[in-house]
């Protein structure tokens, strides 16, 4: 018999942007266009693996992002210590999904090793690329590397029956994505593979990119291993809120292997 997973998509930060900066190509005549931040929970009764870990109060500050939960908060409203996890996906290491990694003592860290190559060796040096981590996050996982608490992965690899990580590159080299089975069918949680819906439907990247051909063949590899594109879960997206169930105990929390409205 398959395993089926219930998959949540946490809400915990939020941001207004110009739609323009948004996309790789851009359009002068867009407006505001809102960028929010999400976390994954994937459970079942065996089994709790949280992908990636959003960031901490202070980068929210340091970055004027507006923090609207703090992500162990949230987990807490899923009945979720942060002692129950057992893994967490790393989908890259930019600071707004590898933060708080030490919050979780008893997990394993599942990252492509090429992400910790392009993290800590020489592009680096270039404002551009170091931009988006986080010199603290970072040393947080090489702590973890250290206690044994790291599981590193050349290309896909499956972490669960019914649960597949899926390399992708091009935001990151390392970036990966999650394909989860589910009742309704196998879902992919993206992550910055696709940013918006929008950014995957028109061809235009994210403009935060160290490989445009790596991420507009990763919107083809995304869209190749699920059902339809009401199974593809972009990272920022506030569309996820509009159109998947919140949970009646909290408006943050969304059920993702539930169909969209």
């Amino acid at each position: 018999m398959d395993r089926h997973y219930e998959v949540y998509a946490l809400k915990y930060a939020t941001v207004m942007r110009d739609a323009a900066d948004n996309f790789l190509h851009k359009d002068a005549h867009d407006g505001p266009m809102p960028l929010d931040f999400y976390f994954w929970v994937i459970k079942d009764q065996q089994h709790t693996i949280l992908v990636d870990t959003g960031f901490s109060g202070c980068s929210a500050r340091e970055r004027n992002r507006q923090l609207l939960h703090e992500p162990i908060d949230l987990l807490a409203s899923l009945g979720i210590e942060p002692e129950d996890i057992e893994h967490i996906v790393l989908t890259h290491l930019h600071y707004d999904h590898a933060g708080n990694v030490a919050s979780f003592p008893n997990a394993t860290i599942h990252l492509q090793e090429a992400e910790m190559h392009f993290a800590t060796g020489k592009w680096m040096c270039f404002e551009h690329f170091r931009h988006f981590f986080s010199a603290d996050d970072i040393t947080q996982v090489i702590r973890k590397v250290y206690t044994d608490k790291v599981q590193f992965h050349n290309g896909n690899a499956t972490l669960l029956a019914g649960i597949e990580l899926i390399h992708i590159g091009g935001h990151t080299p390392g970036l990966q994505a999650v394909r989860v089975n589910t009742r309704r069918g196998p879902i992919m949680l993206a992550s910055d593979a696709m940013h918006y819906y929008r950014n995957f439907a028109t061809d235009n990247p994210f403009p935060a990119i160290v490989d445009v051909t790596e991420m507009l063949q990763g919107y083809r590899k995304l869209r190749s291993l699920v059902p339809s594109d009401n199974h593809l879960i972009p990272g920022h997206d506030p569309l996820v809120a509009d159109i998947y169930p919140c949970l009646e105990t909290h408006s943050s929390i969304f059920r993702l292997d539930i169909s969209p409205g």
